[in-house]
C-alpha cells in the first residue's frame, strides 16, 4: 500500500512508530484532517507512537476536535496499523528478487522534509529501493496527465505534480512522438557544468537515435524514469530550475559531439529549443518545471544519412567534460542503446526504407482531416439541466465570471431566464459597464461581498438567509473590489490570494453546505477575458466543497481563455475531466440562443396587470423584483412557457404530482385552461368564496377600505388550492398577489400599496388588490390592516373606496367552528366531499389509473377511513420494521401529525440512510407510495412528507402498535446523524422544538386547548407516562443543545404534576439560558408560586417549624422575585399576568405571616404591620430569617407597585375582548376573567394587613364629623384606607362609576375624598395622592349626584397645575390625561395662552407616553379605551363618562358594541344630545383645534385615520380622551 502526500517532500517507506510530528502532519493532510487540528497536534508533539494511542477525549476535550472528525482520524489510523501488520506478514513477497533468486531485504528510508537538502552522494545512493508495497501509507490512485502537444509552443500548458504519463513508449509511425523521461530528482542540484553535460548526455543520446529511426520524439526532465520508492513510472515530480540557460547552453555540445558541420547543422534543425513546462502543486510556492525537448527528424534533413554521437561526460577526476566516441543509437522498444556493430550494416541497407516511410508520413499528416466535432447542444443542455431535456427552476445557478466584453453583452439573455442565486462577479467595474449593469436593466439584484458571506456574527442560517434576501433577488457578489465603491477597491492576484481568498473559502463553503443542498444547484462559469488565479481559485473551492466535478460547467468562446484556464484548474480536476464539463470555442452568441432553446420559460421584460378603466398596463420586470415581499400573479401570467419542449408524460406527470399531494403551481392552472391536461377540479367551497368576492367587489360603495374574506381548512383538504384557483380566476379582474410570509408587515403595505397604485393617475379610481396571505396568526393580520390603514390615509384615499381585499386562507382542526365567528365573511373547508366533488374525483382517479397503470391517493379516498386503514396496511406488512428506511418513516410520519407544515430534508434522509448518491432510489417501494418529495417554499430544501395528514396518522397509529409513540420520539430526538446533520440543521431543529413546546389552541383552529405540546399529552394520558414525558423533554433538551425554551415546558410539566423541586431546577436552567425573556421569568415564577401553595396548603401542623416556615418564605419571595423581573421586560402581555400572579403570592404571603404564632396573639396585627414597615425585628426571627428581612420589609411596596402596574395597564387598554380573540393560556389554572373587579377585590384584601386598629376604628359614615378622627391620619394610614373604600388607584376609583347603586358610590367616594384633615395643604400631597384625589372629584362629579365634597372644574385645573408636562421629571399619564381632561376648552375662545401651552404639551406628550407603552403590545392589548368625552354641559359637566352611552342606549351589549364598530352610535339621537361637536381644521394629513392666540394651534389624533379629509378642511367631530391621547370621532366636513 501507498500514499502520495500532497507536500513538497518526498515520501519514502517508513512505518508510523518511526514517524516524526512533521511525518504525522503530512499524513493528516491527505486524510483530509482541518488544518486548525494539524497544527494544534503538531504543537502537541504528536509522533508516530503517540498517534496510537490517541484517545476520543483526548481529541475533544486537549484538541476541541468535532466527532466527524475524530471518528474519520481514528477510524483512518486504525486502517494505517492494521495494513502494516498485515505487510508484516507479507513483506517479503513485495519486494524482488536479488540475481540469485534470494528475496531482497529493502533497507529502511528516510523521508526527505523541506528543510533538508541533497548532499553530493549520488543519485542512485540516494535513491529509495524500487519496492513500494511496504510503505505503511494508504495508497490512492494518482491521477493521469497527457502530454503537451508536439513541437507546438503552448504557453498557457501546465502539468500538476504527482500526476502521471502515459509510460515510455517506443516508435510508432514515426509522426506520433516516442517519449523518454528522465527524473534529474538528484543531478538538478548540480553545478551548470556538471547539469549541462549530464542534460546533453540523455538529450544528444535520444535525439541521435530518433534521427536514425526517423521517427519524431520528446524527452521529458522531471518525470520518474522507473518505479521508485513511492513514485510511479511516468510520474511528474519536477524539478527546480535555478538557471534555464544551463538547458539552453546544453545543446551548445553538439558541435562537439556530432563529426562534421553538415551533421551538426542537422542536429541543429530535429532538436528543438527546451521548453519549460510549469508543474503545479497546492502545497508549496516553490516553482518546479518539467523540461522538454522535441526531436523533429525531418525528411528533408536526414535524408540518406546515418547520425553518430559523442556523448559528453563530466571526469571527476580531471574535472572536466570529456566526449565518448562516437557511436550510432537508435530506438528499441522504450529504451536508447546503441547500435550492435553486427546490426549496424542492416540498419544503413534499411535506411532508404526509412526515409521513405517518413516521407509517406509527413505527406498524409498533411492531408489529415479534422478532428471529429461533438454535439455541444446535446452536451449544454446536458450539463445545464443535470440530464433534463428542458431547463425549469427545479435547479439554481451560480454564476462565476470575469470581466464580459461589451460586445458579448448582447449575448447574456440566457442569464436572465435562469433560476440565479447568485453571481461571483471578478469584474470590478460590472455594475457600471459589465454584466451586473446590463442584467440590471432587466432584474433586480442585491449587491454584497465576500465579507457579507463571512458570517462572522454567527448569524444562524435562516436570519442570515432573510439578511442576504436570498432566493428573493439574484445575489451579486463582487469578489475583487466594486469599481464605484471607495471601500471595495480591486487588488492584484497576489494581494488577493493573502486578503480575500479565506473569505471566499468561507462564502463557498456556506453555500455548498448550509445554504443550498447538494445536488440542487449547478455552478457554471464563464470565462470571457483573459483568467487569472483568483478564477481558478474559485473553481478549486467549488469542485472541493461539491465533492467532484459534478453540477459544475465551464463556458468560455475563446480556445486561448480556456487553455490557460484548465492548465490551472487542473490541479484539482484532470484535464479529460475538464473537457468533460466545458463548452469551449463555442461563440456566445451561439450558447445563447442554444440555452434560450430549452429554457421551459423565458422571463418576460413585462407583464400586464388589470387597471380601472378596464384595460391592461404593463409591469417591468425589474420593477416586479422590487416588490419581492409579494409575488405578483399578472393577466399573462405563464404565458412565457414554451410548451413545445414539454413532452406529453411530462405534462402528465406535474398533474399527477399534484393529485398525489403536492403543492398546485400556477403553471397547473395555465395548462389546465390551454387544455394540455386535465380541468382542475373545484371543490364546492371555491363557488362560496367566489360569491363573498363578488358581492365585495361589486358594490356601489364600500363599506370598508380594507375587507377580508377567511378560509379555514382541515390540513390536506384543498384550502390552499382553492385559495389559488380563485387567484387564478380573479387575476384579470383585480390584481392579485401572494403575500411573502418572511417580509415584515411595513414592507408588504408598503409593495401592496406600490402594486395598487401602479400606473394608474387617480388614487381613488384603482383596482382593489387581492393579497392571499396563508397561515398568518391573527396578530399578523390586525397588523397588518392597521398598516395598510395608515398607509392609506397618508395618501389621503378615500374612506368609500375598496382598496385592499385580504384572502385569509389558514389550516384548522375545527374549520367549522372557526366559520361560525363570522359566517358571512368565513368559508369552512373539510375532508367531507358532496356528492358533487365525489363524482369528480372518481373519474380523475379513473384517469390516473388507466394512465399510470396504479392506484392514486385522491381526496375521494381522503374521508374513507377503511380505505386508508387498508392501504396503510397492506403497505407495512411488506415492510421490514427494523429496517432504517421504515424507522424514517416513523419519524416522517411523527412530525407530520403534530407539526404543521414539517418534513425531512432529503439530505437528512441520505445521512440517516448512509447514502451518498441522490435521488429517490434511496426509497423503498412502499416508501415511494407514501412520500412525497418537494422544495419546501420558504426554506428551498428538497425535502419529504406524508402524502397525506390522515395517511401520516394513520401510519403512525398502526406502527404504534408494536413501537409506541415515545419510543419513535425518543429514537428521532437521540438520533446524532439527523440531529447534527448540518446541512438544514436549523429548521430541522425547529419541528423537534415544536415537537415539544408548541400546544393547542382553539383559537388558532386547533379542535382543543392543551396545556402542552400534543405529543406530551398523549404521552401522559395515553401511555400512562408522566416520566416517559419528563424522559423525552430532557432528551430533547440536550439533542437540541440545552434549550431554553424546552427546559422552560419541562419545568412547567414537573410543576404541573407537583414534582416541584425539579420544576424549580428546570426553570432556572431556562432562566440561565434566557434570563431576559419575559414567559421564562413568567414560568420560573409560576414554579415558585404553585410550590408556595402547595407547602402552605398541605401543612399538618397548625404552626409549621422553624425550617418549613423559613422554606415556604423563601420560596414565596423567589415567586414574587421572578415576577417582578418580568414584568420589567418589553413583552406587555406576559409581564402585566406576572403582576397579576406577584399580587396574588404577596397577599397569600401576608396571610401566611399572620397565622404565625409570632403575629397572631391580640397585638399580632400590629406587630407583623411593625416588622413589615419599620427596621423592628422580633427577637424570635431574627436569626432564623436573616437571609430575607429586607425582602419582607419591601414587600408592601413590592404590591403597591404591583398594583400601580396593573391599574396604570386597565387604564390604557380595553378588557372586554370577544372570546374568539382572547389569548387565553391553558397552563395557568388561576386567569383573571374580570381584572378591574379581581383589583377592588385583591386591594381590599391588601390594605386588611396594613391597616392598625386605629385606622380600622374609622366609621365608614358619610358623617363629616366622624370621618375625620381626632388625630390626623398619615400618608400611609390614608393610602390604606382608600384602598379599602376603593379608591386606592385610577382604575379603581373609575369602577365607582359602574356601580348600580349611585348613593353608594358616592358615599365611598366623599369619605376618600374627607380623609384629609381641614389643617392639611394642598401642596403636600404627593402626586400620586392629588393624582387619585381629582378623579375622585370627577367620578363624585359622574355619579350625578349632588355633593358639598366637589370642588368647582377651575379649582381642580388650579389643582393640576402642579404636574409637569415636559421635561425630565414629567408627571405620570394619570397626570397628563387629568391635564388633557381639565383643560380641554368648552369653547375655544375661553382658552388662554397658558393654558393652551398646558394643553398642547400635555397631549403631546400623552400620546408619546402611548406610543411607547403600545410598542410591544400584542393585538389584544393594543386597543385603547376611552374613559371620558366632551359633552354640552358646563364646569365639570362637560366631562361624560363612557358608561352613560349604555346606560342611554338601550340595545344589547354586542349590538352596541357593532355599533362602536362601524361608527353608527354618532348618529344616535342620546349621542347627538349628549356630546358636543368640536371645530377644527386638518392640514396635511393633520387634525388641529385652534389654540389660546391666534398662531397657536392643539393638534388632535383622528381615531380612524382614513376619516380625515385629503386636503385643508374646516371640519366639526366628537372628542374622547384615553391615556392614549386625545383623539376625534366622526369627523365631518363643515358645511
Amino acid at each position: 500500500l501507498r500514499l502520495i502526500v500532497m507536500d513538497p517532500s518526498l515520501i519514502h517507506k517508513l512505518t508510523h512508530d518511526k514517524w516524526t510530528e512533521a511525518h504525522v502532519s503530512s499524513w493528516l493532510r491527505h486524510i483530509g484532517i482541518k488544518e486548525c487540528y494539524i497544527k494544534k497536534l503538531e504543537v502537541e508533539e504528536v509522533t508516530g507512537p503517540v498517534l496510537s494511542s490517541l484517545s476520543r477525549q483526548y481529541l475533544s476535550s486537549t484538541i476541541g476536535m468535532k466527532s466527524g472528525q475524530t471518528e474519520h482520524l481514528l477510524k483512518k489510523r486504525d486502517e494505517l496499523i492494521k495494513s502494516e501488520l498485515q505487510q508484516l506478514k507479507t513483506g517479503s513477497d513485495s519486494c524482488g528478487k536479488s540475481a540469485d533468486g534470494q528475496k531482497e531485504r529493502p533497507p529502511r528510508q528516510e523521508l526527505h522534509l523541506p528543510s533538508q537538502k541533497p548532499d553530493d552522494k549520488t543519485e542512485q545512493e540516494k535513491s529509495p529501493i524500487e519496492c513500494s508495497d511496504n510503505s505503511a501509507f494508504v495508497g490512492v490512485t494518482l491521477s493521469s496527465c497527457e502530454y503537451r502537444k508536439f513541437d507546438e509552443d503552448e504557453k498557457h500548458c501546465r502539468y500538476v505534480k504527482h500526476s502521471v504519463l502515459p509510460p515510455e513508449t517506443g516508435i510508432e509511425n514515426l509522426i506520433v512522438p516516442c517519449h523518454e523521461y528522465k527524473s534529474l530528482e538528484t543531478a538538478h542540484t548540480l553545478d551548470s557544468k556538471r547539469l549541462q553535460a549530464k542534460v546533453a548526455s540523455e538529450v544528444l543520446r535520444f535525439a541521435c537515435a530518433c534521427m536514425n529511426m526517423r521517427s519524431n520524439g520528446t524527452i521529458h526532465f522531471g518525470v520518474m524514469d522507473k518505479v521508485k520508492g513511492t513514485y510511479k513510472h511516468g510520474e511528474i515530480i519536477g524539478i527546480p530550475v535555478k538557471n534555464k540557460e544551463d538547458f539552453v547552453d546544453a545543446l551548445e555540445y553538439i558541435e562537439r559531439s556530432f563529426r562534421d558541420s553538415m551533421r551538426q547543422y542537422d542536429a541543429r534543425k530535429c532538436i528543438r529549443q527546451p521548453r519549460f513546462i510549469e508543474v503545479l502543486d497546492k502545497q508549496t510556492t516553490e516553482k518546479t518545471f518539467v523540461i522538454e525537448y522535441d526531436v523533429v527528424p525531418k525528411a528533408s534533413i536526414v535524408k540518406g544519412k546515418l547520425y553518430r554521437v559523442g556523448i559528453p561526460k563530466f571526469s571527476e577526476n580531471d574535472k572536466k567534460v570529456k566526449l565518448e566516441d562516437r557511436i550510432p543509437y537508435w530506438r528499441v522498444g522504450a529504451n536508447t542503446p546503441r547500435i550492435p556493430d553486427d546490426d549496424l550494416d542492416d540498419f544503413i541497407q534499411g535506411l532508404r526504407e526509412k526515409d521513405q516511410q517518413r516521407e509517406e508520413a509527413e505527406s498524409s499528416e498533411d492531408q489529415r482531416t479534422v478532428d471529429f466535432k461533438e454535439n455541444q447542444k446535446r452536451k449544454l443542455s446536458i450539463l445545464l439541466t443535470c440530464g433534463k431535456t428542458y431547463m425549469d427552476n427545479s435547479l439554481f445557478y451560480i454564476i462565476v465570471t470575469n470581466k464580459i466584453q461589451p460586445q458579448q453583452l448582447q449575448s447574456i439573455n440566457f442569464l436572465i431566464h435562469m433560476n440565479l442565486i447568485c453571481v461571483f462577479d471578478f469584474d470590478p467595474d460590472s455594475e457600471t459597464c459589465g454584466l451586473c449593469g446590463k442584467y440590471m436593466e432587466h432584474k433586480a439584484v442585491n449587491f454584497h461581498s465576500l465579507d457579507n458571506y463571512v458570517n462572522d456574527t454567527r448569524l444562524g442560517i435562516t436570519k442570515l438567509k432573510n439578511h442576504l434576501q436570498l432566493f428573493r433577488k439574484t445575489s451579486w457578489i463582487f469578489c475583487n473590489g466594486r469599481g464605484n465603491f471607495p471601500e471595495e477597491e480591486p487588488c492584484d492576484e497576489n494581494i488577493w490570494i493573502r486578503t480575500r481568498k479565506k473569505k471566499l473559502k468561507k462564502a463557498v463553503s456556506l453555500i455548498c453546505n448550509e445554504i443550498l443542498d447538494r445536488r440542487s444547484f449547478v455552478v457554471v462559469f464563464l470565462l470571457m477575458s483573459d483568467v487569472e488565479q483568483p478564477l481558478v481559485e474559485t473553481f478549486h473551492e467549488f469542485y472541493a466543497e461539491m465533492n467532484g466535478h459534478d453540477f459544475l460547467t465551464v463556458i468560455s468562446d475563446s480556445r486561448e481563455y480556456y487553455k490557460k484556464w484548465s492548465s490551472l484548474a487542473q490541479v484539482s480536476c484532470e484535464m479529460s475531466t475538464l473537457k468533460d464539463i466545458s463548452i469551449a470555442e463555442m461563440p456566445l452568441s451561439h450558447i445563447d440562443a442554444t440555452v434560450q432553446s430549452i429554457q421551459l420559460s423565458k422571463s418576460q421584460p413585462t407583464r400586464t396587470l388589470p387597471v380601472f378603466n378596464g384595460g391592461v398596463c404593463f409591469l417591468k420586470s425589474v420593477d416586479e423584483d422590487e416588490l419581492d415581499s409579494l409575488e405578483v400573479i399578472s393577466i399573462d401570467q405563464c404565458d412565457e412557457i414554451n410548451v413545445k419542449i414539454l413532452r406529453r408524460d411530462q405534462i402528465q406527470q406535474r398533474e399527477r404530482y399534484f393529485y398525489r399531494g403536492g403543492k398546485i403551481e400556477w403553471m397547473n392552472f395555465w395548462l389546465a385552461d390551454k387544455h394540455k391536461c386535465g380541468e382542475i377540479i373545484k371543490r364546492d367551497a371555491y363557488e362560496e368564496v367566489n360569491t363573498i368576492l363578488t358581492e365585495i367587489v361589486h358594490r356601489s360603495k364600500a363599506v370598508h377600505t380594507i375587507e377580508s374574506v377567511n378560509i379555514y381548512h382541515h390540513p390536506g383538504s384543498g384550502g390552499s388550492t382553492v385559495a389559488r384557483q380563485i387567484i387564478w380566476t380573479w387575476r384579470m379582474k383585480v390584481r392579485c398577489a401572494v403575500v411573502n410570509q418572511d417580509k415584515v408587515i411595513s414592507t408588504v403595505c408598503e409593495h401592496a400599496t406600490r402594486l395598487r397604485d401602479h400606473d394608474e393617475r387617480d388614487k381613488n379610481n384603482c383596482l382593489p388588490v387581492l393579497l392571499l396571505l396563508e397561515d398568518q396568526s391573527s396578530e399578523y393580520v390586525h397588523d397588518l390592516r392597521q398598516e395598510l390603514i395608515k398607509n392609506l390615509a397618508t395618501k389621503k384615499i378615500s374612506p368609500s373606496v375598496l382598496c385592499f381585499i385580504l384572502l385569509i386562507c389558514n389550516r384548522s382542526g375545527d374549520p367549522e367552528r372557526m366559520c361560525r365567528a363570522s359566517p358571512s365573511q368565513t368559508v369552512a373547508i373539510t375532508h367531507r366531499l358532496s356528492s358533487t366533488e365525489r363524482s369528480l374525483f372518481s373519474k380523475k382517479a379513473e384517469q390516473f389509473r388507466s394512465q399510470f397503470q396504479e392506484d392514486i391517493i385522491l381526496p375521494l379516498e381522503w374521508i374513507q377511513s377503511k380505505y386508508i386503514e387498508d392501504f396503510v396496511k397492506n403497505l407495512l406488512e411488506k415492510m421490514e420494521h427494523s429496517s432504517p428506511i421504515t424507522r424514517l418513516i416513523r419519524f416522517v410520519a411523527l412530525l407530520n401529525c403534530y407539526v404543521d407544515n414539517s418534513f425531512i430534508s432529503v439530505s437528512h434522509c441520505e445521512a440517516y440512510l448512509g447514502i451518498a448518491n441522490h435521488g429517490k432510489n434511496y426509497l423503498s417501494d412502499e416508501a415511494r407510495h407514501i412520500f412525497i418529495h418537494f422544495r419546501d417554499d420558504s426554506t428551498h430544501i428538497s425535502s419529504v412528507r406524508i402524502i397525506h395528514p390522515l395517511v401520516a396518522k394513520e401510519i403512525l397509529r398502526q406502527m404504534c402498535v408494536n413501537v409506541p409513540q415515545s419510543v419513535i420520539a425518543m429514537d428521532l430526538i437521540t438520533d446524532k446523524v439527523l440531529v447534527n446533520h448540518r446541512f438544514g440543521r436549523d429548521v430541522f431543529q425547529q419541528f423537534i422544538r415544536a415537537l415539544f413546546i408548541r400546544h393547542n389552541k382553539k383559537s388558532r383552529g386547533d379542535p382543543e386547548d392543551t396545556a402542552f405540546s400534543p405529543l406530551i399529552e398523549h404521552v401522559t394520558t395515553e401511555e400512562d407516562g408522566i416520566q416517559k414525558a419528563v424522559d423525552l423533554m430532557r432528551a430533547a433538551y440536550s439533542a437540541l443543545g440545552k434549550d431554553g425554551y424546552v427546559a422552560q415546558q419541562l419545568a412547567q410539566f414537573l410543576c404541573t404534576n407537583l414534582r416541584l423541586k425539579e420544576a424549580a431546577e428546570w426553570a432556572e436552567k431556562a432562566k440561565c439560558l434566557l434570563p431576559c425573556h419575559t414567559s421564562v421569568l413568567d414560568t420560573l415564577g409560576q414554579v415558585y408560586k404553585r410550590w408556595f401553595y402547595h407547602l402552605h396548603d398541605t401543612l399538618e401542623e397548625k404552626q409549621p417549624s422553624t425550617e418549613t416556615g423559613i422554606e415556604i418564605i423563601s420560596t414565596a419571595l423567589k415567586g414574587m422575585s421572578a415576577f417582578q423581573a418580568s414584568e420589567k421586560t418589553l413583552t406587555e402581555i406576559v409581564s402585566i399576568n406576572s403582576s397579576y400572579h406577584a399580587v396574588d403570592v404577596g397577599c397569600r404571603l401576608l396571610k401566611f405571616l399572620s397565622g404565625l404564632d409570632i403575629f397572631s396573639s391580640s397585638t399580632g396585627k400590629s406587630e407583623l404591620v411593625k416588622y413589615l414597615l419599620t427596621e423592628y425585628i422580633p427577637e424570635d426571627v431574627k436569626k432564623p430569617w436573616q437571609e430575607f428581612h429586607w425582602q419582607l420589609k419591601q414587600l408592601q411596596k413590592r404590591l403597591h407597585h404591583a398594583f400601580e402596574f396593573i391599574s396604570e395597564d386597565l387604564c390604557y387598554f380595553q378588557t372586554d375582548i370577544h372570546v374568539k380573540e382572547a389569548e387565553v393560556d391553558a397552563r395557568d389554572p388561576e386567569q383573571v376573567p374580570s381584572p378591574r373587579e379581581w383589583l377592588t377585590r385583591k386591594g381590599t384584601v391588601y390594605t386588611e394587613f396594613f391597616c392598625t386598629r386605629q385606622v380600622d376604628t374609622i366609621p365608614e359614615s358619610n358623617s363629616t364629623d366622624m370621618a375625620c378622627p381626632t388625630e390626623p391620619l398619615s400618608p400611609f394610614q390614608r393610602q390604606m384606607k382608600r384602598y379599602q373604600l376603593g379608591g386606592g388607584n385610577v382604575t379603581s376609583i373609575l369602577s365607582l362609576i359602574h356601580d348600580t347603586e349611585p348613593e353608594s358610590a358616592r358615599d365611598k367616594l366623599e369619605t376618600i375624598i374627607s380623609m384629609h384633615p381641614k389643617t392639611q395643604t394642598w401642596n403636600e400631597l404627593d402626586e400620586t395622592e392629588l393624582v387619585n384625589f381629582i378623579f375622585c372629584q370627577i367620578a363624585l362629579n359622574c355619579t350625578q349626584l349632588k355633593s358639598s365634597k366637589l370642588l368647582s372644574l377651575l379649582k381642580l385645573q388650579d389643582l393640576s397645575k402642579r404636574f409637569t408636562t415636559q421635561g425630565r421629571n414629567m408627571s405620570s399619564a394619570s397626570a397628563l390625561f387629568l391635564v388633557s381632561l381639565l383643560f380641554w376648552p368648552e369653547t375655544s375662545d375661553e382658552l388662554s395662552p397658558s393654558c393652551s401651552q398646558i394643553l398642547s404639551s400635555a397631549t403631546d406628550a400623552l400620546k408619546r407616553l402611548s406610543e411607547k407603552k403600545c410598542q410591544n403590545a400584542s393585538q389584544r392589548k393594543s386597543r385603547i379605551v376611552f374613559h371620558f368625552f366632551l359633552g354640552k354641559g358646563k364646569g365639570l359637566d362637560k366631562i361624560v363618562h363612557k358608561s352613560v352611552f349604555g346606560k342611554q342606549i338601550k340595545d344589547t351589549l354586542s349590538d352596541r358594541k357593532l355599533k362602536w364598530l362601524k361608527g353608527e352610535v354618532w348618529k344616535t339621537s342620546e349621542v347627538v344630545q349628549l356630546l358636543k361637536r368640536v371645530d377644527g381644521r386638518s392640514e396635511k394629513g393633520q387634525l388641529f383645534i385652534q389654540g389660546g392666540t391666534r398662531d397657536s394651534r392643539i393638534r388632535i389624533f383622528p381615531q380612524i385615520s382614513n376619516t380625515l379629509p385629503h386636503g385643508n378642511e374646516n371640519v366639526t367631530f366628537y372628542v374622547g380622551f384615553s391615556f392614549g391621547g386625545v383623539f376625534a370621532f366622526d369627523i365631518q366636513v363643515k358645511k
